[in-house]
């Protein structure tokens, strides 16, 4: 007895959401990494502040106001959490907080290797320095299941346009700059951060930034 048309049309049917969704998550990552040829390949406006850290300087931090999509502010020192009761977030309300700013993506393999790290640090210095995820080029759905996989205790803000990554002179996720209380930067990472690397830059961010 032959089969119903229906029956074999419905496997298709039920495959085509997931296929396109798929196909839709590569076209991001491949519009990202254009997008990040073409920023280097004309001169990031965050070139210079890039350049000024590795030079040993500490440049006052690029400001920002992005919205949370992830609130979690358990682990942050309590004069920080007032920040977040706008459901947005700017670097000049955690002002006098030191800072941990972390640029990740949901799709973002490297990012998933240190995400544990960060959340360990994050619990280990509760009270002292306040972490901060910033989600970029990525979709919020995606972005909040990846926060859930890996309990991050702390808040993360998404920015669905390039201004705060071009300031900051990113070349890739992830990508980690240290804040002191004056809202300079005093440390930056680029890829995933190690535990060591991590603590041993934390510390010298409570230290007041001192190489």
């Amino acid at each position: 007895m032959n089969d119903a048309p229906g029956d074999e049309a419905s496997p298709r049917r039920r495959l085509r959401p997931l296929v396109l969704a798929q196909l839709a998550s590569l076209a991001l990552v491949a519009a990202l990494m254009s997008l990040l040829v073409w920023t280097v390949a004309r001169g990031s406006p965050g070139h210079g502040l890039v350049a000024a850290i590795e030079r040993g300087e500490t440049p006052a931090a690029p400001s920002f106001d992005l919205p949370v999509i992830w609130n979690r502010p358990g682990s942050w020192p309590p004069r920080a959490r007032p920040a977040l009761a706008d459901h947005r977030v700017s670097l000049e309300e955690l002002g006098g907080t030191p800072v941990v700013l972390n640029f990740w993506a949901s799709w973002c393999i490297p990012c998933k290797e240190e995400a544990p790290y960060l959340a360990a640090s994050a619990e280990a210095h509760r009270r002292e320095v306040a972490f901060l995820g910033l989600d970029m080029q990525d979709f919020t759905s995606d972005a909040r299941r990846f926060l859930s996989m890996f309990d991050v205790p702390y808040p993360s803000v998404r920015e669905s346009g390039d201004k705060t990554h071009r300031a900051y002179g990113l070349t890739g996720v992830p990508e980690t700059y240290y804040i002191d209380g004056r809202g300079r930067i005093v440390g930056h990472a680029t890829g995933a951060v190690s535990r060591e690397e991590l603590e041993r830059n934390v510390a010298r961010l409570l230290a007041g930034g001192a190489r």
